[in-house]
């Protein structure tokens, strides 16, 4: 593979990890196991069977997860430890399986862009289930989890097949997950400000409830005792 290729591969691995880690290292792994695809030295670790076996089991677990309003959430915030360094490392894997062409600088590169790319998929993805988690309705969230599930594999597939294709891609991608990332942090950001002035007045209104009542002087007139011992 020329460098051309293998830096979209790099770029397509972090950018998905960001949104279907398991099912990209099963996927990949898979792939290669049965000579389906042609994988750079550097992920041939990802058709052994413990990988393969790992990877399967959490991506089943992430496909259900990712569909449930409020676990998808937590699932995501969970993985944020998770998704990026594994970007990173998937990333610096492609370059760093050819250390005689390509050497630790450009695995370095690598890594770095895969990481931050990793980290701009992921921080859309989860502000995005965030804001449709404020909606009662969980139709919204499977279809979202859908698209996701049906656009990592083009993007691979593009990577792999046509990488001259793919970049313009993941230009519009990364926009567009900057994009969703500034607008959605502000409509989650007046909702959390709305609930708190909320909850401010709802406790406000409580302790007031709680204050015994104020005293009212009598209607004869009498002047506290205070004030009438000051009178001559």
């Amino acid at each position: 593979m020329d460098l051309t290729h293998l830096i979209a591969i790099a770029a397509a691995l972090g950018w998905a990890s960001g949104l279907r880690l398991y099912a990209v290292v099963f996927a990949i792994g898979a792939l290669g196991w049965m000579g389906w695809l042609d994988l750079p030295a550097g992920l041939v670790i990802l058709q052994h069977p413990l990988v393969l076996g790992a990877s399967f089991v959490l991506g089943l677990l992430e496909f259900f997860a990712d569909k449930i309003p409020g676990l998808d959430t937590l699932w995501d915030s969970v993985h944020t430890l998770v998704r990026i360094p594994a970007g990173a490392a998937l990333a610096g894997a492609v370059i760093g399986g050819d250390p005689a062409n390509w050497g630790a600088a450009w695995t370095t590169v690598a890594a770095l862009a895969g990481g931050s790319l990793a980290a701009t998929a992921h921080a859309a993805k989860a502000t995005t289930r965030a804001a449709a988690n404020t909606s009662p309705e969980p139709f919204s969230n499977i279809a979202l989890s859908l698209a996701g599930d049906a656009t990592v594999p083009l993007m691979l597939w593009l990577a792999w097949s046509h990488p001259l294709w793919f970049f313009p891609l993941l230009a519009v991608a990364v926009v567009l997950a900057l994009t969703l990332v500034f607008v959605l942090l502000k409509f989650l950001r007046s909702i959390a400000t709305r609930l708190a002035g909320n909850a401010m007045a709802a406790n406000a209104e409580a302790h007031l409830g709680h204050l015994p009542p104020m005293p009212v002087a009598e209607a004869s007139g009498d002047a506290p005792a205070g004030l009438a011992g000051g009178r001559h």
